[in-house]
């Protein structure tokens, strides 16, 4: 049990995995349940690891998630032509779009300020556990917030 012990960050992370199960939130309790079997076991080296490459991997699963029904068939390319043919769907893929740039935006505000993504984190924490949201978001949310944070300087409202 080297380097074990009940400090802040543990404390954190057993209050977030009882906020999950509380919340029925599964993704947010077994998320920190992993970060405290980590902690536990002392292994920097994954953390280096998560920290480094987990955006990215979990953006990754994410898009292999979304486009397995059609690798399985479910979905065919006839169908994905039906994309620009329904309004419904043809407004899906200008959202889309769109939502890619105002990701874009949160990247340069994220690298900007990295502090920001902490604020964007408890954000997301709180909106999880207690609305039922899903933490999917921080380059959107980042987005957003650059987009309002931009507004406000427009408007006079912040320097």
């Amino acid at each position: 049990m080297k380097g074990w012990s009940w400090d802040t960050p543990l404390l954190i992370f057993v209050g977030l995995a009882v906020l999950g199960w509380l919340g029925r939130n599964h993704a947010l309790a077994i998320a920190a349940l992993l970060l405290i079997v980590i902690r536990f076991l002392s292994n920097h080296m994954l953390f280096n690891f998560i920290e480094r490459y987990g955006v990215d991997l979990a953006i990754t699963l994410l898009i292999v998630a979304v486009m397995a029904p059609l690798a399985s068939g479910k979905v065919s390319v006839q169908t994905i032509s039906e994309l620009f043919r329904r309004p419904t769907l043809l407004l899906a893929v200008m959202v889309g779009a769109l939502t890619s740039w105002i990701a874009s935006r949160g990247v340069g505000l994220m690298k900007a300020e990295p502090l920001v993504v902490f604020g964007l984190l408890i954000g997301s924490i709180l909106g999880v556990a207690f609305f039922r949201g899903v933490p999917v978001g921080p380059l959107i949310a980042a987005g957003l917030l650059a987009l309002l944070l931009a507004f406000l300087q427009m408007v006079g409202l912040l320097r």
